[in-house]
């Protein structure tokens, strides 16, 4: 059995709400690897394609046992989406943990990982170098002289952009005087900044 036969038997037994939360969940999946920024969490959503999964891996493991290749397979799947959004953690977890709105946007498991990333690298440049400076220099988050050391995401990156419907208002690029309407299927690239709310609306999604 191959990938194309899982897939296959995965389709054929799946109900209207579990393919209309699979596309939700793939488009979800899509939207985060490719924005710049930590989106919302989509709490329900995953509640259910979780209590979806698991009910599958139960049936499996109670007729073949946990070696069987399908629960590999759907287990694969859920580390995939736990690991949604690492990047991005990884890479501005002080300047998410510092903004409370940003801190909602985290599953439970999001922000437990974010405050241990956090705590790691901290003793880790402490260790290696910060501690041999004197106090004053020892912050990561300094804004001395205006200028903070905290890493924030670059809301003006280019994003791959499919319209999902027509927008009739123009949409303008801040800083420029470039604007365009937005049709349905149609194809654009753009800075996230222009855009970023008609994805989270459901107006556009990200390729």
């Amino acid at each position: 059995m191959d990938i194309d036969d899982l897939l296959s038997e995965a389709v054929g037994q799946t109900t209207a709400q579990e393919t209309s939360d699979l596309q939700a969940l793939v488009r979800a999946w899509v939207t985060e690897r490719s924005a710049p920024e930590i989106l919302p969490w989509p709490d329900s959503l995953m509640k259910r394609a979780l209590q979806n999964i698991n009910h599958q891996i139960e049936l499996v493991e109670l007729q073949t046992g946990i070696t069987d290749p399908k629960t590999n397979f759907r287990l694969i799947i859920i580390q995939t989406e736990l690991e949604r959004s690492k990047f991005i953690i990884d890479k501005h977890a002080l300047y998410i943990l510092k903004t409370a709105s940003l801190c909602l946007r985290l599953s439970l498991s999001e922000l437990q990982y974010a405050k241990t990333h956090q705590s790691l690298i901290e003793a880790h440049y402490h260790s290696t170098f910060l501690g041999q400076f004197p106090t004053s220099l020892q912050k990561l988050d300094d804004t001395a002289g205006g200028i903070s050391m905290v890493e924030q995401p670059d809301i003006d990156k280019a994003v791959f952009l499919r319209a999902l419907r027509h927008i009739d208002a123009p949409i303008f690029v801040e800083g420029t005087d470039m604007g365009f309407q937005m049709r349905k299927g149609d194809i654009y690239v753009v800075r996230w900044s222009a855009i970023r709310e008609l994805v989270l609306d459901g107006d556009a999604e990200l390729i």
